[in-house]
């Protein structure tokens, strides 16, 4: 299926077309293209421009450079322009002009990349969804994934990120969501701010690319909800709230299951259930911001909520698993709580707190008005277990804090889900802060990095624990998942 001809790439770009082309997709790595692309020579770490005739005979339908490489025929298929990101954003912004589906765009500090995932799945369901792909989200991520919107795109679903100020407002411009929803505010980039109202600030720009009366999807239980309100009213934002504080989606209960949660939640005055298959307060909010963002871009609502029950998040976004240690006792497991994709103190709060609640098995009561009793919400004195369950956390340094770093990993020995914590390993000199200021008694092993504790992870855990991986991306603490998920005898878990 033909997604731009040479034609309109030019018009869009202003650029020069070589050749009478078309194209199906676009790429900007040689290495994953299909049949069909257009190849776009971004320069970032290195200079796209290198790839081009690689990409060419792979079968690149054309390539989009701002000169023709060395050693490459000028009579190949090519789009000549002055900048090749520059051209990038413009073929975005044509995409968006000629589409007729309902745009959605998701940023936060927390939660962004689940809530996008459950939207496509929800909105997949119902009509032809298009998202970004992974967390491309950036000033680059954007506009590709804006580019490869097929013409008959019934809804979109756009993350967009950030590292500094300044930097959501002209993607969400480019993207011109009808509905935009902020996960949450938090402390993380902090080393490009001033503080955690700037950060909330910059979230809120998202909304000044709302298309007219678009609906402003926002976070009742931040405590940045009034920064993100005044904002939306500014900008004339129909909005729409969620969470434990919500009026229009309000999150009532939790009830814990084997590797799951039944979630009770209201709206417009009626209760309703819906199932995760996942644990954790923290997906639940996010599962009522993507319903409320669903709802506003016109979605059946109950067809919604029958679709969450066959998300489940992603690779080391806070997945849940059974590690079976012995092949004939069925009780000796350990539980995974893999979150190990990334980390932010918020995210690490969210992270602990899962850690500790109700685990796997238990009653739950109605929550009430603050976070701490829904996450405690449970109980399970009536499990038979022959071994005791601790409480295991693995934790590797959340980058991206500046000077405030040191002071922020510390900071974790008095968050209130440590009471409940048995033991805490740490990995990196970040967590080793935390490592020096835990009780004696909670201290497992602090290693540089991951290799070093995955090396030793067989000696460290027990039968019945239940174990969280979480740390920044950049620590690669996939290495301690993949050893923990080798200690199982069934073949094919990981």
């Amino acid at each position: 299926m033909t997604l731009w001809t040479a034609g309109e790439l030019a018009t869009a770009t202003s650029g020069h077309a070589i050749g009478n082309w078309t194209v199906s997709g676009v790429s900007i790595d040689s290495r994953t293209l299909q049949t069909g692309d257009l190849f776009v020579a971004l320069s970032a770490k290195r200079d796209g421009h290198a790839f081009v005739g690689d990409a060419l005979q792979q079968g690149a339908g054309a390539a989009l450079v701002s000169h023709i490489p060395e050693g490459v025929a000028r009579t190949q298929p090519f789009l000549l322009v002055k900048d090749v990101h520059v051209a990038l954003e413009a073929i975005g912004r044509a995409a968006r002009a000629r589409s007729t589906s309902k745009v959605l765009a998701v940023t936060g500090s927390v939660g962004k990349t689940s809530t996008k995932e459950m939207l496509v799945q929800i909105l997949g369901d119902q009509g032809h969804a298009h998202a970004s792909v992974a967390s491309y989200n950036n000033h680059w991520g954007v506009p590709l994934t804006l580019s490869r919107m097929p013409r008959d795109t019934q809804f979109a679903i756009y993350e967009i990120g950030m590292n500094h100020p300044g930097e959501i407002e002209p993607l969400a411009r480019m993207v011109r969501p009808h509905v935009a929803v902020i996960t949450t505010v938090g402390a993380a980039h902090l080393e490009n701010f001033d503080s955690e109202h700037g950060i909330a600030i910059e979230k809120a720009s998202i909304l000044d690319g709302l298309e007219q009366n678009g609906a402003a999807i926002l976070n009742a239980d931040s405590s940045f909800v009034d920064v993100l309100r005044a904002k939306a009213r500014s900008v004339g934002a129909h909005i729409v709230d969620f969470g434990i504080h919500g009026q229009d989606f309000c999150l009532l209960n939790i009830h814990p299951k084997e590797e799951m949660i039944v979630v009770e939640a209201m709206h417009a005055d009626r209760t309703f259930f819906f199932k995760l298959n996942t644990l954790g307060v923290h997906f639940a909010t996010n599962a009522l911001a993507a319903l409320a963002a669903a709802y506003e871009a016109g979605a059946d609502l109950a067809l919604a909520i029958q679709t969450l029950g066959r998300w489940s998040p992603g690779s080391g976004r806070g997945s849940c698993e059974t590690i079976r240690l012995d092949p004939v006792d069925l009780t000796a497991t350990l539980t995974l709580i893999d979150d190990s994709y990334n980390a932010n103190p918020n995210s690490m709060s969210s992270a602990l707190n899962l850690l500790i609640s109700p685990f796997p098995r238990g009653e739950s009561r109605m929550p009430e008005e603050n976070l701490d009793r829904i996450y405690n919400s449970g109980h399970s004195e009536d499990c038979d277990q022959s071994e005791p369950q601790r409480r295991v956390a693995i934790l590797g340094d959340m980058f991206e804090l500046g000077s405030r770093a040191s002071e922020l990993h510390r900071e974790l020995a008095q968050h209130p889900a440590l009471a409940a914590i048995d033991v805490v390993h740490c990995v990196g000199p970040l967590m080793a802060e935390l490592y020096d200021v835990l009780p004696a008694s909670k201290r497992g092993l602090c290693t540089p990095d991951s290799q070093g504790l995955a090396a030793l992870i067989a000696s460290v855990l027990k039968v019945q624990d239940i174990v969280l991986v979480k740390g920044s991306f950049a620590m690669e603490l996939g290495h301690v998942v993949k050893a923990i998920r080798a200690l199982g005898v069934v073949h094919g878990q990981d």
